[in-house]
């Protein structure tokens, strides 16, 4: 049957390319070979031991955010077939459970995730079941494509209740989900988006996915910002500060969506009156829906969103380590860094 290389985290600390055998696809079930794997900070996560136990299972191949083509496809499925582009959701939902029942993938009693609890994209083949493959059309960039899981986050928070043409939207943070959210926020026609960040460098990138301006986040957001308040704000960068910074921002009757994870025990202190007195809206979004990445592969496919300009480091598969290193080290400007598994 033959091997394929996979990049292999054995154990905390280490991590290293591995010959693993190739494997022929179940029923259900169906072999894609990866092209491109972007990494992301959870990543290291990862390697470095961080991630709560019961979400992990070691030895693990990372590879949650990924494109690739299919290879094979197993007993039963339909609709797909060798040589389509695809991409494929991270968390896999059971299909059974009253949460996926009503859609809620994202809260599927059963958690199984690609990179966590079974082998990643970042490798030479990847064996997923076929209903949570989504097919791409062939113009799609698969480049692009590989970005489509922070995608999904995004949009699935924003389109739980869609910003109104004409709207102000701010979003705070200036990673890899903030400046798609602003990308994806351009798409229902607000009057302007201005992103909040931490980094000056990564003005460039906002501004070429769409962002109208870039603010310096400020110890006091809503006295600092120069754009004065937001019908909608976006948390996209995952600590308390930014919470803060969220509500701060919103108008008297404007919504905050909350799409950051801070880390376990993390908390934000905000005041309860002006909330109240503000009528603010406030929710979170964890993750993302099977719905949600159905629309994304059809938002991709049409050309709807590009992404090109978040994809700043490119590396080829046996260059992981400097990948590794250009995201824990990298200064700004710097969006997604992928790994091309293109064999040479």
């Amino acid at each position: 049957m033959g091997t394929s290389r996979a990049l292999v985290i054995p154990r905390p600390g280490s991590i290293g390319l591995q010959d693993v055998a190739a494997a022929e696809p179940g029923p259900g079930e169906v072999a894609i070979r990866p092209v491109y794997v972007g990494i992301c900070g959870t990543d290291l996560e990862l390697l470095a031991g961080d991630v709560d136990p019961a979400y992990v299972r070691y030895p693990l191949v990372p590879g949650h955010e990924w494109s690739g083509v299919v290879e094979a496809v197993g007993p039963g499925v339909t609709g797909l077939e060798p040589g389509q582009k695809v991409i494929a959701e991270g968390v896999i939902p059971c299909g059974h459970c009253a949460h996926c029942a009503r859609g809620e993938t994202n809260l599927c009693e059963t958690y199984d995730e690609l990179g966590f609890t079974r082998p990643g994209a970042a490798a030479d083949q990847v064996i997923v079941p076929a209903k949570v493959v989504h097919a791409l059309s062939d113009s799609a960039s698969m480049l692009e494509a590989a970005l489509a899981e922070p995608a999904a986050v995004a949009w699935r928070g924003i389109t739980r209740d869609p910003p109104l043409p004409g709207a102000r939207v701010a979003v705070v943070g200036d990673g890899t989900v903030a400046l798609i959210a602003a990308h994806l926020a351009g798409l229902f026609s607000p009057a302007e988006v201005v992103v909040h960040g931490l980094r000056p460098g990564q003005a460039a990138l906002a501004a070429e996915l769409g962002a109208t301006a870039f603010e310096l986040s400020g110890a006091d957001p809503a006295a600092t910002s120069r754009s004065g308040r937001f019908d909608l704000v976006i948390e996209a960068a995952g600590t308390a500060a930014a919470v803060e910074s969220a509500i701060a921002l919103a108008r008297r009757g404007g919504r905050v969506i909350l799409l950051g994870l801070a880390g376990n025990g993390v908390t934000a202190r905000f005041p309860v009156d002006d909330v109240v007195n503000n009528d603010l809206r406030i929710s979170a979004s964890f993750a993302y829906t099977s719905a949600a990445w159905a629309e994304v592969a059809g938002l991709l496919s049409s050309g709807q969103i590009q992404l090109g300009p978040l994809i700043t480091h490119r590396f080829p598969l046996d260059r992981f380590e400097d990948a590794y290193r250009a995201l824990r080290e990298g200064d700004a400007p710097r969006g997604k860094v992928m790994l091309d598994v293109t064999p040479a």
